[in-house]
């Protein structure tokens, strides 16, 4: 027989197929789309998304690690997989056995890699990380030429790729380190074309750029937050209604959900949970929930947030323990043992948004949806 979970997230397959036509509408049919399922698809289930997604024509899939390409296929995912962050150099020869597309920076890793292909008799297709402004993983542009000399000198490696990353995008509204950043990589573009090497894929743009600057989108695109029902940042909403763009309409792909462990009637003066941080002040109707920091709500709602039950708001009262939520359910007649506690996502006419509980935390929706246990079960609904 089986269990039922204290639990759950659920993941609403067509507001994530809205979402998906939103984009592909805005890029056009001839660029690719790359879902960036990496870090369990931002909190959502890597195998449920990829699977939802797997067989759409033009569709790639973007990973952070080995791990995660292996995974999808080990679940028979078809589409093509694209690994954005580090492979280290014992685990080349599995990432070519996936036959995942391989991000790289640096020789090392290409020359092993070469090595690797010659000894498998395969091919492997790598990407060229450019250094444009963030400072972390990429290559200086005036090393690309010699490093895509390098790929191109061996026979058994392929340079389908060329890519860079935005770093202040979402946070302002001034476009102008964005511009900085766009205009090194066309003149890495251009000063490899002067030496005659053409790279059939070039990607930068990330969700906000894809939004706000279509001239960023070269041959594919990469949407990672706004795939799932969010906006990157308030900054970009802002920037797209002063542009005097269309928003595109995003719908949150997200609910998660907890069965009520308890219902209990405590006195006027009780405190509530570790540290007697809050205290009743009548007599008080509470709704025990069986999550907790250890599930990724964080310690930061304590006192500050609510949860939906019965489509109405429960504040959270006293802090968030390592498995255990305390709600005030005085006002909200009927509450009963197993009902269904909206911790994120909508319940009826209210929602409690990703965005919200990030303001309170001092964070971001990312954070938010990504630190979501990977282990609580991802229903499809």
């Amino acid at each position: 027989m089986k269990s039922v979970p204290l639990s759950w997230v659920e993941i609403d397959r067509s507001a994530l197929l809205q979402n998906v036509r939103q984009f592909r509408e805005l890029i056009g049919p001839e660029r690719t789309f790359l879902a960036a399922v990496k870090a369990n698809a931002y909190g959502h289930g890597l195998l449920e998304i990829a699977g939802t997604l797997d067989g759409m024509p033009g569709v790639w899939l973007g990973v952070h690690s080995l791990e995660e390409a292996s995974a999808l296929r080990e679940a028979g995912v078809g589409l093509p997989v694209l690994i954005l962050g580090y492979v280290p150099l014992d685990g080349l020869g599995a990432a070519v056995r996936l036959g995942a597309r391989l991000t790289v920076s640096g020789e090392q890793t290409v020359n092993r890699l070469a090595e690797i292909c010659r000894r498998m008799k395969r091919k492997a297709r790598v990407h060229i990380k450019v250094e444009t402004g963030t400072h972390r993983q990429g290559l200086r542009p005036e090393h690309v030429p010699r490093l895509a000399a390098a790929i191109l000198g061996r026979r058994e490696l392929v340079l389908e790729g060329l890519s860079s990353h935005f770093a202040n995008i979402e946070d302002t509204t001034d476009p102008s380190y964005p511009r900085r950043q766009l205009e090194v990589f066309t003149g890495t573009v251009a000063a490899l074309e002067r030496k005659g090497i053409r790279v059939p894929i070039k990607h930068m743009s990330c969700t906000a750029s894809t939004i706000l600057f279509p001239d960023t989108y070269h041959t594919m695109v990469r949407v990672g937050i706004g795939l799932y029902g969010c906006w990157p940042s308030k900054e970009t909403y802002l920037s797209c209604r002063l542009q005097k763009r269309r928003p595109v309409e995003l719908r949150p792909v997200l609910s998660w959900r907890c069965r009520v462990a308890q219902v209990k009637r405590v006195p006027r003066g009780a405190f509530i949970g570790y540290g007697g941080t809050y205290r009743t002040t009548r007599p008080t109707r509470l709704a025990v929930l069986p999550v907790g920091y250890s599930d990724g709500y964080s310690r930061g709602l304590s006192n500050a947030s609510y949860v939906l039950l019965r489509g109405r708001r429960a504040p959270v009262r006293g802090r968030v323990a390592m498995n255990f939520v305390v709600a005030d359910v005085t006002d909200i007649p009927g509450v009963r043992l197993e009902d269904a506690a909206t911790l994120l996502g909508r319940d009826g006419e209210d929602a409690c948004p990703a965005e919200h509980l990030a303001s309170l935390t001092g964070t971001i929706a990312y954070e938010i949806l990504s630190r979501i246990n990977p282990l609580l079960p991802r229903i499809l609904v």
